[in-house]
């Protein structure tokens, strides 16, 4: 099914007022600890979701996660009373921004672990083999992520049992503060699916329409029988690795650059070519932030997370 660019545009400019809103919670102290941000990535988790089935579906993001969450249909007020810390939170302010998880929506928890979201979609997908459901297991990761010995051993694994499996690589060109290009020598990530005898494909990450097609073409090989599919989404943050990097690392060409490609302002140039005017447009935007603004509202207001209830769900 084809999603209307106007429908992405309007969730890609809620996952950026959030990460806007969560930026600006961070930096009076209302959210505490490390907190890593999408701007610029918005593209790749709409596009991806869209062509997902969310009732059978699992995606397995990284601690860069907040995206994948609201792309997946989590309410923004649970996600926000997350990362405060508040007992409304979708894992009740346990999780906080880089690990919580909410398998109701198809998202089976983010994980600061560097590569160890892979084996785990693996197993998720063998799974699928013996359950019939039908599922399709993605994981997302950086591009500093395919150097991982556990993803390597996952694709391996998915690549000789043929497992439905799509491993996507958000690649930002940076791991972390290092370019890409600058660790490996060939930086064309896609063409490593064929070592392992499985299908490939780059992307333009910032076009969701693209990266729908993209992942509908590999979830339905994968669902087929025909094995794990490996998709490098084309893309760059416009904000730091983490709130509080100053991006020394990067130059003023490269910022410009990425500021230009974003993927929502491309998509308001193009919805404009295809007849929706700027006001229009301009309502979506309000519309997108008086949801987050609220949210937050009600979040900032709903109860910590308890100290009394700490060992529940914890086993010996």
């Amino acid at each position: 099914m084809t999603i209307p660019l106007v429908d992405m545009y309007k969730d890609m400019l809620r996952i950026r007022k959030l990460e806007e809103e969560i930026f600006r919670l961070r930096l009076e102290n209302s959210i505490v600890g490390s907190v890593h941000l999408c701007n610029g990535q918005e593209a790749i988790y709409v596009g991806a979701a869209a062509a997902l089935d969310l009732k059978r579906d699992a995606v397995f993001p990284t601690y860069r996660g907040h995206g994948w969450a609201l792309a997946l249909g989590l309410p923004p007020r649970q996600i926000l009373a997350e990362l405060l810390g508040r007992s409304t939170g979708v894992n009740a302010g346990r999780g906080g921004s880089a690990y919580f998880s909410a398998p109701d929506h198809a998202m089976y928890g983010e994980n600061s672990i560097v590569g160890a979201g892979a084996p785990i979609a693996a197993g998720a997908a063998l799974a699928s083999t013996f359950d019939g459901s039908g599922r399709v297991a993605v994981a997302s990761f950086g591009d500093g992520t395919l150097n991982q010995g556990s993803v390597h051993e996952a694709m391996n694994f998915a690549a000789i049992r043929d497992l439905p499996v799509v491993f996507i690589v958000e690649n930002n060109s940076y791991s972390e503060m290092t370019p890409i290009s600058a660790m490996v020598k060939n930086d064309v990530l896609f063409k490593r699916a064929a070592i392992y005898g499985f299908t490939g494909a780059r992307v333009d990450g910032n076009d969701p329409e693209a990266m729908h097609d993209a992942m509908a073409t590999a979830c339905e090989r994968a669902r087929s029988g025909k094995g794990p599919v490996l998709v490098e989404a084309m893309t760059a943050r416009i904000v730091g690795h983490y709130i509080g990097d100053a991006q020394t690392y990067r130059t003023k060409n490269d910022l410009d650059k990425a500021d230009r490609e974003e993927p929502i302002g491309r998509a308001e140039r193009t919805l404009l070519t295809r007849g929706y005017s700027q006001g229009a447009l301009d309502e979506i935007s309000h519309s997108a932030h008086q949801e987050i603004a609220g949210a937050s509202q009600l979040a900032l207001s709903d109860p910590l997370a308890s100290t009394h209830d700490v060992l529940e769900n914890l086993y010996a």
